[in-house]
């Protein structure tokens, strides 16, 4: 009797087309279910899982003993295994240098001006005016905003927004609900990354008496960078969402701000791709140190964020421990014959549910178009529920 242990690489694709084995679904009947207690137990031939795919004898090993005995890494779309080389923070990306507002109000929006007259008209463009003027002379204005006037056309609102942020960048604007259910207002206010640091002109929310502005109109992320930090999420013994739930506290970013390929499974070490929406590589390399368990890093910036199914597949290092075969060769056999042939993921009866009622009875209902039955399966009471003994009783 050989005992030892060993370790071998997999590689997982996740497109795999297998023929079914054939009439496997007329064999799925109402299972001879053992009850123990208020459960039931499935056995694998009640579900079909009659044999194994291969003819050699097999031998017996533990998986995951340790969770890092199952290495996983992302295989992206071009094929690279995605590993964690690096934790430092890329050098940023020089930016387009910001105009400080004495800057921008040295200019002459007198062609300006009159462009947006004839695009919003006479009043509003004499009010903008005055607008300019007012912050220009460094009066302490009582209002830090103006309201253009109410408009129900939603093209011409945003072309009013779009002139602005072309010709007007000392400006920013929102749009705020109107005086009647159908039109709205063009709110617009002096540009806060224009302000170098001053609030001299800011009130808090209470004094404006008004709702909070919306931030999707000060948008101050640099064109020459994309929206979205990319970077490689080393973890151990932790899910996905777990991971990045915890990344996402740390940033004060919603978990929604993260995209990936695949959540990766928690016991395990692994190593996968993660976006996120709008965030310096600085910020998330100096989470390192306080990390426990996760890594980040291998940074750069994209236009589009992540979204499921954009991998290749898995890559996974395994190690067997105890492994108990007759012989060295059927080992060797087994493993020359995975690395060859590779494998068919395991279809075991994890897949079938844990309650009284398996949930391939349910499924081969609907596929039979038996509804009422499938309702039944659902909904009717079972054997160890409360209702099931009130019902019995009635």
């Amino acid at each position: 009797m050989l005992t030892r242990q060993f370790t071998l690489s997999l590689r997982r694709i996740n497109r795999i087309e297998l023929k079914p084995y054939a009439n496997l679904f007329a064999s799925v009947k109402p299972c001879s279910c053992r009850s123990e207690g208020s459960m039931t137990s499935v056995e694998e031939s009640d579900v079909g899982i009659l044999c194994y795919i291969s003819h050699l004898p097999g031998f017996r090993g533990i998986l995951k003993q340790r969770y890092s005995d199952f290495i996983v890494n992302e295989v992206d779309l071009d094929g690279n295994v995605v590993h964690l080389t690096s934790l430092e923070a890329p050098s940023e990306i020089a930016e387009e240098k910001k105009e400080k507002l004495v800057d921008l109000l040295d200019k002459d929006y007198s062609p300006t001006i009159e462009s947006f007259r004839a695009l919003a008209g006479e009043s509003d463009a004499e009010k903008l005016k005055d607008f300019i003027n007012q912050i220009a002379s460094g009066v302490n204005k009582h209002d830090e905003f103006i309201l253009l006037s109410p408009c129900s056309d939603k093209s011409h609102r945003a072309v009013v927004h779009n002139f602005f942020k072309e010709s007007l960048k000392l400006f920013v604007t929102d749009t705020i609900d109107g005086p009647d259910s159908v039109s709205k207002s063009v709110r617009v206010r002096l540009n806060s990354g224009s302000h170098s640091g001053s609030r001299r002109n800011s009130k808090k929310r209470k004094e404006r008496g008004d709702k909070p502005y919306d931030s999707r109109g000060s948008d101050n992320w640099p064109e020459n960078i994309g929206k979205f930090l990319r970077f490689h999420l080393y973890k151990e013994n932790k899910d996905t969402q777990e991971a990045l739930g915890l990344l996402g506290k740390m940033l004060g970013v919603q978990p929604r701000s993260f995209g990936f390929a695949g959540t990766k499974d928690k016991r395990s070490v692994s190593t996968q791709r993660v976006t996120v929406f709008k965030q310096r590589a600085s910020r998330l390399a100096a989470l390192n140190e306080k990390l426990i368990g996760i890594k980040v890093g291998n940074f750069c910036h994209v236009n589009d964020g992540l979204v499921l199914g954009q991998l290749q597949g898995n890559r996974f290092t395994i190690t067997l421990r105890s492994v108990s075969a007759e012989t060295e060769d059927i080992v060797k056999a087994s493993a020359t014959a995975l690395g060859e042939n590779g494998f068919i993921n395991y279809f075991g009866l994890q897949r079938f549910g844990s309650s009284s009622i398996p949930t391939h009875l349910i499924g081969a209902a609907l596929l039979r178009g038996e509804w009422k039955a499938a309702v039944s399966l659902i909904l009717d009471p079972r054997e160890g529920d409360i209702l099931f003994h009130f019902c019995s009783h009635v």
